[in-house]
This record gives structure tokens, sequence and C-alpha cells, in this order.
């Protein structure tokens, strides 16, 4: 029989209010108790689950779908779902949850928004990005097995593995990939990528021809898909493995440093998108096409917003080597590029050296004609407030003139006492401060 609304025991009662104040402990107790079902409905329609995940409770919520909580409910009396309420959580490992415990990220609520949706309005753009990228695990598995009359799975069982941490990554910057790739030496085989870009090729022809077609998947298969394709090349073509195909993509041009060879795959990745047709390359290409390289929007972060649902990059700051979000470390000389590390740092200087004295020395001259304007402005204000004493005492002796006119001493007095009132003091400035990289690399660090 169904839970009804509203309809819970004394022990649901309980662990509910477990979810919110107790312990993991005491819900687990709860929990085994017979009275107490775990997919119990509150009066407004919330599970536990529901309540655990809106209060960004992870242990909670690992405890709840252990013992069977139905994560897809849709009882709420708005139509939220577990999915929903973690997005508005802002919890990325608790929406990650969701979706691997079945999650459908396409349900829409009373006012026909999605998980992602809901998330996205919220601010909560980190969970935009998870419910986006996610991909089952169950349905790369299927590669993994023979199919129809071959004897031989497309993708090998120790692929896999590597392959879905690549696909259900949210940072789609090349080096990034090429990182993760670079680090599992089970893809540092010719023959393995060729594989893993082949399923990937399936994956997107099967979203583009199924009945919900699912344009944005298919670009970021077939994204990911040229990038490997691209180490593949490499691998077979040059003795360093993939170091020559980073630094490729690393070197910025000698005026402003923009990593052109970057920007042209990028673009080239995008044009070879098998359906001309689609929605999203159309819009994508119309994007593009008309902007300079070496001008804003890059192809990018074009792709990114339209494949992760972040809109351009926000106020984050990201790492310049490898596009990491959260980057908070700077280069130390010109202060203006951002790194994760310092292993970013060395990767980058190569290039990066050609341009930093010349950062340093517009940072320092817009610092310089930042200051000026700062004291101009504080000079104004006291200038300001030096001369309305003035005009307030010139006020008052006109005042008074008329006043000894007509013999009103006492109103002369008062009229003193204003004009004598001191002017108030300046404000004082609060310093700021910034976390720089201990030193720059040396150029035999190269």
């Amino acid at each position: 029989m169904a839970p009804k609304k509203g309809d819970l025991t004394e022990g649901e009662k309980e662990l509910i209010r477990a979810i919110s104040k107790g312990t993991v402990e005491e819900a687990g107790q709860l929990l085994g108790s017979k009275d107490v079902r775990v997919n119990c409905l509150d009066e407004h329609g919330m599970t536990p689950l529901m309540h655990a995940a809106y209060k960004a409770k992870a242990d909670m919520c690992k405890l709840l779908l252990k013992h069977g909580a139905e994560v897809n409910c849709n009882e709420h009396e708005h139509g939220y779902t577990a999915l929903m309420f973690a997005g508005l959580s802002g919890k990325k490992d608790i929406v990650w949850m969701m979706l691997e415990a079945g999650a459908d990220p396409d349900v829409l609520n009373s006012v026909g928004r999605t998980a992602s949706q809901m998330a996205a309005f919220v601010g909560q753009h980190d969970c935009v990005t998870v419910i986006n990228n996610f991909y089952p695990r169950e349905k790369l598995d299927y590669y993994t097995k023979p199919q129809g009359l071959s004897k031989e799975p497309k993708l090998p069982v120790k692929l896999a593995g590597p392959l879905y941490k690549i696909i259900t990554n949210t940072n789609l910057h090349p080096v990034k990939i090429v990182f993760l790739v670079k680090e599992n030496p089970l893809l540092m085989e010719t023959d393995a990528l060729k594989k893993c870009s082949h399923v990937l090729d399936l994956i997107c022809e099967k979203c583009m021809k199924q009945q919900d077609m699912n344009e944005v998947l298919a670009m970021k298969m077939h994204y990911i898909s040229c990038i490997l394709q691209k180490c593949s090349t490499y691998i077979q073509e040059k003795e360093d493995k993939l170091d020559t195909l980073i630094k490729s993509l690393l070197k910025g041009r000698e005026p402003d440093c923009f990593p052109v060879f970057q920007e042209k795959f990028i673009r080239e990745s995008i044009r070879k998108f098998p359906y001309c047709e689609a929605t999203l390359l159309q819009q994508l290409v119309r994007t593009i096409a008309p902007v300079e390289i070496g001008c804003d929007p890059t192809a990018f972060s074009v792709l990114t917003q339209a494949i992760t649902g972040q809109m351009g990059f926000m106020d984050a700051e990201f790492c310049t080597t490898c596009g990491e979000k959260g980057a908070s470390k700077r280069c130390s000389v010109c202060k203006l590029v951002t790194y994760c590390d310092q292993n970013c740092q060395k990767l980058h200087w190569f290039t990066h050296k050609k341009i930093c004295k010349i950062l340093k020395e517009k940072r320092e001259k817009q610092e310089l004609e930042d200051a000026k304007e700062k004291l101009k402005a504080q000079d104004e204000a006291t200038s300001e407030e030096s001369t309305a004493p003035t005009e307030a005492a010139s006020e008052s002796n006109t005042e008074l003139s008329q006043e000894t006119e007509t013999g009103d001493s006492p109103a002369a007095e008062e009229a003193k006492d204003v004009s004598d009132e001191p002017g108030s003091t300046s404000p004082s400035e609060v310093p700021t401060g910034e976390t720089n990289l201990s030193h720059a690399p040396n150029e035999s660090e190269e």
C-alpha cells in the first residue's frame, strides 16, 4: 500500500527529525524499526530522502538509499524530486549520488522545470554541470559485451572505467582531457584510444537517432572523440608520448600569448560534427564563426556553455593551463595569470615567459592610474566636506546680522555656537591581499 501524505507514525516523525538534527546512527536505528517506512511522506509529500538531500546531508542520503529509498518519488506537492532538492542544496556529491542511484534528470515539476533548470535558477551552476554531464555507467557497459553476431565487444572491459572517468568529467578543456589520458597507462596505446573513440562515435550516433534526441550529449561525445583521436595520432608519431600535444595546445602567439592551435582545434572539432541539421551545431557556428581568432568569446567558452550549461566563466578563476575551476594561485611576477598548482605553472611557463613582464608593466601602470583616480576622488570629497562648514557659517553670519538689527541677542549667541562646530573626519581604507605562487619558474624548468 502506497504511503499517504502526512500519515506518519511516531517513529517516522523521529526519523525526519533525526535527518534534520540527529546523527546517522540514530537514523539507522529508526530505519530498523518495523513501524518506520523509508518512503513515508510528510504533509507536503516529502520523503526522508528529499529532506536529507535538501539539507545537504550526504551520509543520510547514502543511508536512506541503502535502505531502499525511492530516488524518483514524485509525490511532492509541487512535483519536486530528490534530485531537484539536491540541486537546490548546491552539493555536487549529493547530486551525483542521486544520479548514480537512478534519478531521472528529465522529470518536470509543477512549473515545468527540470532539476538542472531548478539548480540554475538559484545559481547552483556546479550542480547544473554535474547533471548535464552525467552519463549512466550501465549504458557504457553495454559496449563491453558482444552484440549480435560479433564475438568481441566493441570496448574491452578494462577500458570502461578510464573512459567513463573522461566522459563524466565536467572540465572539457582539451589539456585536461589529455591529462586524463596520460595518467592512465591503459589508454596510452593507439589501439585502446581508437576503440574508445569508436564507442564515443556510436554513443553520439545513438543520441541523435533516438526518439528523445540529445544534441548536447552527442556534441560532447563527438568532441571527446576528436581529442582521443588526436592523442592517438601523437602517441603513434611522437616519442615523448603526449607532451608535444600538450605544448601545442598551450603555445601562445607572440603578441598576446593566445593559444591559436587550441582555438583552431576546437573550432575544427565542432565543424566536424556529422549531423549538420542539428540546432546546437548551427547555434555554435553562428556564435563562433564571426569572432576573429584571439577575441572573445573563445570557441572553448562557447562550447563549455553549450554543453555544461554554465554561463561563461561566471566569477570563478580558472587554471590557464588545464581550465580547472577554482584556481587560486597566481604568477608571482605579473599576478594576472592563474593556475591550479605549480605543475600547471611550469607546463605553461615556456609560453607565458614571453609576455609575463609585459603583463606586469601593464598591471603596475593600471594600478598607478587607479591610485591616482582614488586620490583625486578623496581630495574632492575632502574639499566638499571643508566647504560645508564655511557655507553654514556664512548663512549663520547673515542671520546674525539680521537679528542684531532687530536686537535679538539670544539668537545671535546660538548662531555663534553653530558656526564653531568642527567638520567630520575622512573614512579609512581596508587593505586587501591575494595568494600568489611562491616563485615564477626559471627558464631551466621549461
